[in-house]
């Protein structure tokens, strides 16, 4: 392993003002988000989707670091017959991969779930660093509800989050360890935090048992918000606080940066609370943005599957990538997202 290199490329993954497009989706995942937007969701239509995103120079050279693929999308290749892996490297960015196979019910533990995909790992690894990939992601799913999560749950988690983190390092790719504890449900915010804090510790704890470099790796969490259903609100100040004190509670300074997932939230509400969160400052490590719907809503809405709107849709991503990439740097304005409308 050659930790120096890693470092380099988590440090890359959470450059300053800089984010990672999240466009893993899984078949399941994109055919929900097609449907929305009255798009058959085939191979073809997937590809172009994709291919636009990966061509709007204007977001993928200044505000976009890192590019999650889904496996389909990493072999594919674009109208012109350039591969889509190129694309992102000719735009200054990183091509990475999920690697989970998604969730099964985790047994003895009703209503809850283990993530697969370790058992193939050591073989398909070198597969996608071979094609370009140079950091990878796994997600834990943490359900909080009526007597969940359990110990159980959070332990068998964490453990094979540790240990896909470190199959990772050894064929020299950069884990992203996503534990993320769901905004579903009626909790509030500060049971939010209670369970994130013992997933993030028993996170960090099994990635010390499995020797994971921490300066080799990077922390896609989720923020300490209300369940969708809570009747108690939580203001931006509120999340961006008690989000920042749990963070410096339970991820060690030697990580090199924190990119959050948007979990459900709207696409001004995952901006403006990284934003705050960015102007608390004087954090031991980078915090930045790894969304999926967070960055694409907009633009799946604006393109809904016409090539005359292509450019329109490029528009819109570039300008959500704009609107992270300042909430990256604590120099968002919500005036900034009525100008642009």
């Amino acid at each position: 392993m050659n930790l120096s290199e890693l470092n380099k490329i988590a440090k890359a993954m959470v450059a300053p003002g800089k984010g990672i497009l999240a466009a893993d989706e899984s078949s399941g995942t994109i055919k929900k988000r097609f449907d929305a937007i009255k798009v058959e969701s085939n191979e073809d239509n997937r590809r172009d989707y994709r291919e636009l995103l990966f061509r709007s120079k204007d977001a993928m050279q200044k505000r976009i670091s890192g590019v999650i693929l889904y496996d389909e999308t990493i072999w594919q290749k674009a109208k012109d017959g350039t591969p889509l892996v190129k694309l992102i490297e000719q735009a200054g960015s990183i091509p990475g991969i999920k690697v989970d196979e998604g969730t099964k019910p985790l047994p003895n533990c009703p209503g809850e779930l283990i993530t697969y995909g370790l058992d193939g790992l050591p073989t398909r690894l070198p597969k996608y660093y071979e094609q370009g990939a140079r950091f990878a992601k796994w997600r834990a799913v943490i359900d909080i509800g009526a007597g969940i999560p359990s110990y159980a749950a959070i332990a068998t988690n964490a453990h094979a989050l540790a240990r896909y983190a470190a199959l990772c390092q050894v064929n020299q790719i950069v884990p992203i360890v996503e534990p993320e504890v769901l905004m579903d449900g009626d909790h509030d915010i500060d049971r939010c935090v209670e369970v994130t804090e013992f997933v993030l510790k028993e996170t960090f704890q099994q990635l010390y048992y499995q020797k994971v470099a921490l300066e080799g790796m990077v922390l896609k969490p989720n923020m300490a918000v209300p369940g969708k259903k809570s009747a108690k609100k939580a203001s931006v100040q509120e999340v961006a606080e008690k989000t920042v004190k749990l963070l410096k509670e339970c991820v060690p300074a030697a990580v090199p940066g924190i990119a959050f997932l948007s979990g459900g939230q709207s696409d001004e509400e995952a901006t403006a609370h990284l934003d705050a969160m960015n102007k608390i400052g004087n954090l031991p490590w980078g915090l930045t943005f790894s969304y999926g719907r967070a960055l694409q809503a907009a633009p799946q809405k604006a393109w809904s599957g016409k090539n005359e709107n292509v450019a329109a849709a490029q528009r819109a991503f570039s300008h959500r990538a704009e609107m992270n990439g300042l909430a990256a740097l604590g120099q968002w304005k919500s005036d900034l997202e009525k100008k642009a409308a």
